[in-house]
């Protein structure tokens, strides 16, 4: 299981094969039909990460990850993360905050006492399926080592570690042009498909080609929000800020106390999901400000009472705020979307960890059922880990990717 890292020209093999094609409700097919405008991931790949050897894991707008613990389903979620904020130009020690937990177990270091990773994607868009493949070294310190993009069987970009001493990699760009490839050094703690726009001038077809490939890797893996609502977090009053809600679901009453106005028809499908997933009857969902100046988030029962909701169940609160963030987006969730990019190409993806934990059978199909229609419409995707996915098969547009352990 060991990832060898050398220096010269060998410093990384990264397998070049053929993308794997898009859903097929979205891609276009030999009959010649337009490609998705909005750039998506179609393929996560985990070459050598955490437990996961060789692994490939096809994407679609729903997809769940299931499995008994162990498995690797939470591994698999933080590399799509990691990838997400290297696209977004982090750097590696913030995509990786504890890379030596990702070196695969039995991985030997090599006569430098090197030891990584590798772990890659495929975006599929109008330039068809671009794949990108990344190697890091974790150890004796962090770096990227290795990149490849590559798209239609052809090298696009690809970098590799030519003096270990020095806090760059040789990176080779296809141009096209009176030269073949362009080569130049490029920084080892950042995502070179992320740099390229303001290396490459676009002065060729195969320029265009490189910017267009590494623009559509870049739009697909921003705007990402990891999400595991903590219900423990979500029951005392909390104060008004900024009204974006936060990964843990922490501060759910402000979101809900600045969304109840903003969009009639959300918050009614909101109510409609807490009537589903709450016990008792449910006539609204709203908050109040208090003398403090916090707010506190309340079921309104229909009949004159409400309900704080630091009164629900674990189950009850997860299910509510897991619907929130299925109904909102990234003007109301803290993520850092695309400016630069128009919204008609964005799409948000939200990653949930133990989408289950807490929830009954019956809370578990409704909120699948609700994260289906949401996905169908293409402004969102998730992907999420569960550890029974039999209580959902049923569930139209639903994609389950089942781990062993």
């Amino acid at each position: 299981m060991g990832v060898s890292f050398v220096s010269g020209a060998d410093a990384v093999s990264l397998p070049l094969q053929g993308g794997r094609a898009g859903d097929p409700s979205e891609s276009d097919t030999a009959g010649g039909a337009a490609r998705p405008c909005r750039p998506r991931l179609t393929e996560l790949r985990l070459s050598a990460f955490a437990r996961h050897r060789r692994a490939a894991f096809p994407l679609g707008p729903l997809t769940l990850l299931a499995g008994p613990s162990g498995c690797g389903k939470t591994s698999a979620l933080r590399a799509y993360e990691a990838l997400a904020r290297l696209g977004g130009g982090a750097g590696v020690g913030e995509a990786f905050l504890d890379p030596v937990a990702y070196v695969p177990e039995r991985a030997r270091p090599d006569a430098q006492r090197r030891r990584g990773f590798r772990i890659g994607c495929t975006a599929d868009g109008t330039e068809g399926p671009v794949r990108l493949d990344v190697a890091v070294q974790a150890e004796p310190e962090l770096r990227i080592v290795g990149e490849r993009l590559s798209a239609g069987g052809l090298v696009l970009l690809e970098t590799a570690l030519r003096d270990p001493s020095r806090p760059y990699v040789q990176a080779a760009w296809h141009t096209a042009g009176q030269s073949p490839v362009t080569r130049a050094p490029l920084p080892d703690d950042r995502l070179g498909t992320a740099l390229l726009p303001l290396r490459v001038a676009g002065k060729t077809d195969g320029q265009r080609r490189v910017l267009a490939a590494a623009e559509q890797m870049v739009v697909a893996l921003r705007s990402v929000f990891a999400c595991d609502p903590l219900p423990e977090r979500m029951r005392a009053a909390v104060p008004i800020g900024s009204g974006r809600l936060l990964g843990g679901c922490d501060n759910l009453a402000e979101v809900l106390w600045r969304t109840r106005a903003e969009c009639g028809q959300r918050h009614a499908l909101l109510v409609a999901a807490a009537r589903a997933g709450c016990a008792g009857a449910v006539a609204d969902v709203t908050a109040e400000v208090l003398g403090d100046g916090t707010v506190r988030g309340l079921l309104d029962r229909g009949d004159g009472a409400r309900t704080e909701l630091g009164r629900l169940g674990y189950g009850e609160l997860r299910h509510l705020a897991l619907s929130l963030v299925l109904l909102t987006g990234p003007g109301v969730l803290e993520v850092d979307p695309a400016g630069e990019v128009p919204a008609a190409m964005q799409t948000l993806t939200v990653l949930a960890d133990g989408l289950d934990r807490g929830l009954d059978p019956a809370q578990l199909r409704e909120l699948t059922g609700l994260a289906a229609r949401m996905c169908a419409r293409g402004h969102i995707r998730l992907l999420g880990a569960v550890s029974d996915a039999s209580g959902v098969a049923g569930v139209a547009g639903v994609s389950v990717v089942h781990l062993e352990p």
